[in-house]
């Protein structure tokens, strides 16, 4: 009797936090979509919910997850407050050591691209909060791939 509540109860923990995940996506991209309106902006929404910009798509090839890439970003709300930024020559990163959105964002630009990533929250920090990042915030990054290294 004591395993079958056990196993019930972690069904409806697992269902809970799927319904959750589900309802902050919902949340999420309702935020973006709004801000792209507000903005005039020309995305494409990806399977994931990531929405990207090009601006300029670059030339070359397109760095993969296994590159290390050198961008100069500027990392704000959709409120327009940053939260962080580089300087205009970049910083140099491997892609398989960021979040999720600059994973699958940046390889959509070529070195000299340039343009912006409106990354949902599961695909950035989620529920859990950074410095200066609250839990579930909506991240926006502009993006200018400077070369893969």
């Amino acid at each position: 009797m004591k395993f079958t509540f056990t196993i019930i109860a972690v069904f409806l923990m697992l269902f809970s936090s799927c319904n959750k995940d589900k309802k902050q996506a919902e949340i999420d991209d309702e935020i973006i979509s709004d801000y792209i309106s507000k903005n005039n902006l020309d995305a494409t929404k990806t399977a994931s919910g990531l929405y990207v910009v090009i601006d300029e798509p670059g030339i070359g090839e397109h760095p993969t997850i296994n590159s290390t890439v050198r961008v100069a970003y500027r990392g704000y709300f959709t409120n327009n407050n940053p939260f962080d930024d580089s300087d205009t020559s970049g910083i140099s990163f491997s892609l398989s050591n960021v979040i999720e959105g600059w994973q699958e964002g940046i390889p959509y630009f070529k070195p000299g691209g340039n343009g912006t990533l409106l990354i949902p929250s599961a695909l950035g920090y989620g529920r859990s909060a950074r410095p200066g990042i609250p839990a579930n915030s909506v991240l926006i990054f502009d993006i200018d791939l400077k070369e893969i290294e």
